[in-house]
């Protein structure tokens, strides 16, 4: 189990370190910005949806290695599902960092396993998530996890 752990660690690190489709993304029609207050993370998830198709995600914004790898590793496991598989999605990722789902289908995101044993991290890990659900929702407020 310690091997594993020791996989898991080094992709998110190697996320944190080099996020996948970080910046702003022109073409998108909708975004929708988040804060982590108690741990500082601020996220602005972008998306391009065409249809009911998530053509095209990204994200900006500055914080701690597990909320930067979560959007990270988030932005990358979107691309290209239906709207519906995206909230689908979500559901499977807060279910495994808070109730220790097995992950079994989620893929790479399975490296978020750990997080629920640090209720404090469940909400690094979420923060991007959550932000793209009030992107995908087109709502005007910025989200928060308090």
């Amino acid at each position: 189990m310690s091997d594993l752990r020791d996989l898991y660690q080094e992709v998110i690190l190697d996320h944190n370190r080099h996020p996948r489709n970080f910046g702003p993304l022109p073409e998108a029609g909708r975004r929708a910005e988040g804060h982590n207050p108690l741990c500082g993370d601020r996220v602005t998830v972008y998306l391009d949806v065409d249809g009911d198709r998530i053509r095209g995600v990204a994200f900006e914004g500055a914080g701690c290695a597990i909320s930067t790898a979560s959007a990270s590793l988030m932005t990358e496991a979107l691309q290209g599902l239906s709207v519906a598989e995206a909230r689908n999605l979500f559901h499977d990722f807060h279910a495994l960092v808070t109730q220790g789902d097995t992950g079994e289908d989620l893929g790479k995101l399975a490296v978020f396993t750990g997080v629920r044993e640090y209720p404090m991290r469940v909400k690094c890990a979420t923060l991007a998530w959550h932000t793209l659900m009030a992107a995908l929702d087109a709502k005007d407020q910025p989200v928060s996890t308090e």
